[in-house]
């Protein structure tokens, strides 16, 4: 599918401008058309319908002659169908049914999908204008090549907040989550938006892991290593990613304790290290997840914070919580009174 222009797509919202309301992206030349390989693009979501028509332009708006644009809504209940609906003579393919949660539909998408190079972009994420067209044109597409290009946070209006690149060059560096992954003073993650892959590696190693829920980006990264695919960084700005308050990652000490158990398992994965060297692996990752996790318990509090026992600052906020809830039913007028009362009765 060639992409459409900005004037085939339905008006933007009442004061939405700039991109991908707005503007778009510059198309290619014709004559390039007929030599360029296909891009897959694959959108997983679930009641995003607040940023999912935004995510929706920034791909369709790309201005590159052979798009394939998948999305599989897991049967969202907040108008997200209706925002489909309105893009999707430009879709080559979607659905709104449940399904078996994130990565099984993105793992379903790129199955069937049939683009030589791919990636999915989240239904609160999107790509950069002009991001498919630079790729093209200075970088190219080489094979078992994992391209990895620059990735700008936004809030969520769409404010630019930061810019990062990453530098994961091998697994060491993957799984070194203290120095690499969230070394200081800057942190060289790799933001899943940011990423173009062989969609045909991605079916190799056998997609992801539908029981990861936190970081299975994260682990597909460390499976293309382990298979010997080459990381390339392209200083291309390519995805934008969306910082909210309903984003999973929010939790934090759930999102580290899944970062270090896939680091674990992808040590214990690799051929790569000696046995001795994965002893020095692991060992750090449990003395990162040791001081991460009194590091999150001590900014829960001031008594945490003074290092009293955690058993007795328990048991004191659970004290504190029933005089609280009694403060509360007092203070409610004399009919809610009773009512609120007999909960705790």
């Amino acid at each position: 599918m060639r992409c459409p222009q900005l004037n085939d797509l339905p008006e933007p919202p009442p004061g939405k401008k700039g991109w991908p309301w707005t503007e778009e992206s510059t198309p290619l030349p014709s004559p390039d058309a007929q030599r360029l390989p296909r891009i897959t693009v694959v959108t997983p979501s679930f009641n995003q319908g607040t940023f999912l028509e935004e995510t929706i332009r920034s791909v369709l708006l790309q201005g590159y002659p052979d798009l394939e644009y998948i999305v599989l809504d897991g049967g969202s209940t907040d108008g997200s169908l209706e925002v489909i609906k309105k893009y999707s003579r430009w879709l080559t393919y979607w659905v709104s049914e449940p399904d078996g949660g994130q990565s099984n539909a993105i793992n379903r998408g790129v199955t069937m999908s049939s683009g030589l190079f791919a990636t999915w972009i989240n239904s609160d994420d999107m790509l950069c204008k002009d991001a498919l067209c630079q790729h093209t044109c200075r970088i190219g597409f080489e094979p078992n090549t994992v391209y990895v290009g620059t990735c700008l946070y936004i809030d969520e209006f769409g404010n630019i907040l930061s810019s990062h690149r990453g530098r994961v060059h091998s697994l060491d560096d993957l799984v070194r989550i203290r120095k690499v992954w969230r070394g200081e003073p800057e942190r060289g993650h790799i933001v899943q938006p940011e990423v173009l892959f062989p969609r045909d590696l991605m079916l190799a190693v056998g997609g992801l892991d539908v029981n990861n829920h936190s970081t299975m980006d994260y682990e597909l990264w460390g499976k293309f290593l382990i298979s010997g695919a080459q990381f390339r960084y392209t200083d291309i700005q390519f995805g934008l990613f969306r910082e909210h308050p309903k984003q999973k990652i929010r939790d934090g000490l759930r999102q580290t304790n899944s970062l270090l158990n896939t680091a674990a398992k992808l040590v214990l994965q690799a051929d790569c290290f000696s046995e001795e060297m994965k002893s020095e692996l692991l060992a750090d990752l449990r003395s990162y997840g040791e001081t991460y996790e009194n590091d999150y318990w001590k900014a829960t509090g001031r008594l945490a914070r003074l290092g009293l026992p955690r058993q007795i600052v328990l048991a004191f906020r659970r004290l504190r919580g029933v005089f609280q809830n009694e403060k509360n039913a007092r203070s409610l007028p004399s009919g809610k009174k009773s009512a609120k009362a007999a909960q705790f009765s």
